[in-house]
């Protein structure tokens, strides 16, 4: 007996699924980034940071340490008396050495780790959409953290210092005095080189994100991980070994404070900051590529 099928009763394909354009998924991944609370929450205590230490030094009458003017650290909030521009530097210096870190490398852990302990990450790697793109996007969103970061401390620290503090123009460690709109100029500029070096951060914390489904364990290792280069950098003995360290530049954001300014300190710590950039993505893509949808 032979059994005739009717393709006409046969259910039709239905039509190939679009693939989302980049910039919508950009878009959509801002809008969960800068909406979900803990974020707000973290940018917003990094906000006060400058603050806190404006009205501290206001109602010290500032602190007036002996020992000259060596780079960050102490000496910036010397300076910072009677120098309101100094304040946003000085902010950034202390807040990115583990602050800043600590907001960036939790943006990161929530971008892939967070999403595979909510079990929303195993539908984002069969959606048709490219690893290697969804990578990049939440590397974006990333970035887009670590700039807020940078630069609301900048901008707080600016209003703080002019308001609190005052100055007509920023005297530099070097004893000169720079005009208002080029010290504007130069705390922008240092925004900027802490957001990079953020974004290093962040590289390197997406990386272990891809490895792992447990947002704590990233936070905990990026943040060993920079205090072991800490470690590794007071040790004489490992001078070799210094150059390739992320934070060893960390402490040439008081060059914009010298005139004229030295620019080597900076601009290899730029350097180091895209090369770990690059890997740490790198290994991102490689391990989500590869990881079972």
């Amino acid at each position: 007996m032979t059994t005739t099928v009717d393709l006409a009763a046969q259910p039709a394909a239905g039509p190939p699924v679009p693939r989302a354009g980049t910039l919508r998924l950009i878009r959509s991944e801002l809008r969960w980034v800068l909406r979900r609370p803990r974020t707000l929450v973290a940018l917003g205590l990094l906000a006060l940071v400058p603050v806190a230490i404006g009205v501290t030094l206001t109602l010290t009458d500032g602190i007036r340490a002996g020992g000259g003017a060596e780079r960050g650290g102490p000496s910036l909030l010397a300076a910072v008396a009677g120098n309101g521009l100094v304040l946003p530097v000085a902010a950034l210096s202390i807040t990115m050495v583990l602050l800043m870190p600590l907001v960036v490398s939790m943006a990161a852990a929530d971008a892939l780790a967070g999403e595979a302990a909510h079990g929303t990450l195993r539908g984002l790697l069969l959606a048709p959409v490219g690893r290697v793109r969804l990578v990049m996007v939440k590397a974006v969103g990333v970035l887009v953290v670590a700039v807020l970061a940078a630069g609301l401390v900048a901008v707080t620290g600016w209003l703080t210092g002019m308001v609190l503090i005052g100055g007509d123009g920023l005297v530099t460690l070097s004893g000169t005095t720079v005009p208002l709109g080029t010290a504007t100029l130069r705390v922008a500029l240092v925004a900027g080189w802490v957001a990079a070096q953020m974004a290093a951060v962040g590289a390197v914390a997406l990386a272990i994100s891809a490895a792992t489904d447990h947002p704590l364990v990233v936070m905990a290792a990026s943040m060993a991980g920079l205090i072991l280069f800490g470690v590794l950098r007071s040790l004489s003995a490992l001078d070799w070994l210094h150059p390739v360290l992320l934070t060893e530049g960390w402490i040439s954001v008081a060059d914009v404070l010298r005139d004229p300014m030295p620019t080597e300190g900076l601009l290899t710590g730029l350097l180091r900051a895209g090369c770990y950039v690059l890997i740490g993505l790198s290994v991102a893509v490689a391990r989500t590529a590869t990881r079972e949808g």
